[in-house]
């Protein structure tokens, strides 16, 4: 029996098909071939078109039966993980009414902002665990002030999940944990937060049909299911944020546990049975994937926006040809030629909106101590693996300040994991043992489609399979030499006012 995992990311969609009976991936694929755009309008602002996304999706399947021979009619659940806090709206036949305003556009941090001070910040932090931020519901704000016309035709907002689920299905729906991370979840009442969505103006009726995480949700559309060569009985048994996914990827599922990626963003997602905030905003908690009535688990997430997309941004610089790009293997090769301290080069990662970590201010990015006679192309990129893990460690630490930390971090064979430059200064920076695993983003959502199938009877045996490849612990030499470092990077971070 098979199951397929959907993982919608900024970048790219990954999808793959597991073998429920071996409990291995039977094949993945990535689409499409490039990167995929983000379009920014103005200054600040980041979108996507969410039918490029199904049309990348349909592709995806399709390519699996054509060219990966994969029997698809053996496919009997569908799993679905995506990039949180996007805004989608549609109309009644789901059809998009604007592009995407995805997870990275910070057009609408001002509007979280001033809901925060006007709704109360004490009643916020009870409420919904902090801010309403730069979350969808603010982002749905915007778009009711800034675009009235637009607005009156939408019909239902979404996340960008819950998008393609609709377009399998014919069902506009969201889960729990995706209201958490748009910020209308009351973690008090464990219900929608209604008191959100009337305090700053908005109608319920716009939210969709709420289901769990796990479980039947939607069984595919005959004729969807006929156009990509499924049964017409597949039925949708997960969605997930796809921080909260990659997290579950890993076993991540108990308190005290963690994972981390360093993707597009970088990531630090740690689980708790307790309803923890930062009174500054820095962090955030959501509902986690495997959060019952009966068992609170809740996700607390720090995010770097510019990590992945830095480390991209390097590689087309440093290609002459841009048809041609530069392999991140050589990138990462290069690193390895410089010392720790990248000879006194210092890298700020902020280029990619507002950071959470700095309470959504724009904070200065750059390079500091650039010498054009000592400094040559490794400088450059390890600086930049240093400042991105400098960034997760400041965020690290608010994280331990609310008692969300352990001593042991948990990250896919992925990304930037695939450095070794990258491991060395993840681990001895955060003082933590890092463990590497073979799995990724959309082999965790097709595990959870099996599970939320019933094929699995617990989550613990939907994970059996799944080992470490590699466990790296802290040196303690380089542990004392990256302190020192990362005290200096620190000591020049500048907020702009």
């Amino acid at each position: 029996m098979y199951f397929l995992g959907i993982d919608l990311g900024s970048s790219s969609i990954k999808l793959s098909v597991f073998d429920a009976d071996k409990g291995i991936t039977v094949t993945a694929v990535t689409v499409p071939e490039f990167e995929m755009d983000i379009t920014a309008p103005k200054f600040g602002w980041a979108e996507q078109d969410p039918n490029k996304w199904w049309e990348y999706v349909k592709n995806g399947i399709q390519s699996m039966g054509s060219k990966q021979h994969i029997d698809l009619k053996k496919i009997a659940g569908i799993g679905i993980a995506y990039q949180m806090h996007g805004l989608v709206l549609t109309d009644e036949n789901l059809n998009p009414v604007r592009s995407s305003i995805i997870w990275c556009d910070s057009r609408a941090a001002g509007i979280g902002n001033e809901a925060y001070d006007r709704i109360g910040h004490e009643v916020c932090q009870q409420q919904i665990l902090g801010s309403p931020g730069n979350f969808t519901a603010s982002k749905l704000k915007w778009v009711q002030t800034n675009e009235p016309e637009i607005f009156q035709k939408a019909a239902y907002m979404m996340l960008p999940g819950d998008f393609i689920a609709a377009r399998l299905s014919g069902k506009a729906q969201i889960s729990t944990s995706g209201l958490s991370e748009a910020a209308l979840w009351n973690f008090s009442k464990g219900t929608l937060a209604t008191e959100v969505l009337q305090a700053m103006g908005l109608p319920v009726d716009m939210i969709p049909e709420i289901v769990p995480n796990f479980g039947y949700q939607a069984t595919v559309h005959p004729d969807v299911a006929s156009e990509l060569g499924l049964n017409t009985d597949v039925k949708i048994t997960y969605r997930g944020g796809d921080q909260p996914n990659n997290a579950m990827s890993l076993n991540v599922l108990k308190p005290g546990e963690i994972a981390t990626t360093a993707g597009t963003s970088a990531v630090v997602y740690a689980v708790s049975d307790k309803d923890v905030y930062d009174k500054e905003n820095r962090i955030n908690t959501f509902l986690h994937v495997n959060n019952t009535e009966s068992q609170k688990n809740n996700g607390v997430l720090l995010c770097i926006n510019g990590s992945g997309i830095l480390y991209q941004w390097l590689r087309k610089i440093m290609s002459v040809d841009r048809n041609s790009l530069i392999a991140y293997d050589s990138l990462n090769a290069e690193a390895a030629k410089v010392a720790a301290g990248s000879n006194g080069l210092r890298f700020y990662p902020f280029g990619n909106g507002v950071e959470r970590i700095f309470n959504n201010k724009n904070v200065d990015s750059g390079i500091q101590n650039l010498n054009f006679n000592i400094h040559q192309s490794g400088h450059l990129i390890r600086s930049a693996c240093e400042g991105i893990v400098f960034a997760m460690n400041y965020g690290f630490d608010v994280m331990k300040s609310v008692g969300a930390s352990g001593e042991i971090v948990r990250a896919g064979n992925a990304n930037l994991f695939l450095s070794p430059v990258f491991r060395e200064i993840f681990t001895n920076t955060t003082q933590t043992t890092l463990e590497l695993y073979n799995t990724s983003g959309s082999e965790g959502a097709a595990r959870g489609a099996a599970y939320g199938f019933g094929y699995y009877a617990s989550l613990d045996q939907a994970f059996d399979g799944l080992k470490c490849l590699e466990r790296i612990e802290p040196n303690p030499i380089l542990v004392s030499q990256y302190q020192e470092i990362y005290q200096e990077w620190k000591n020049h971070i500048k907020l702009e006012s």
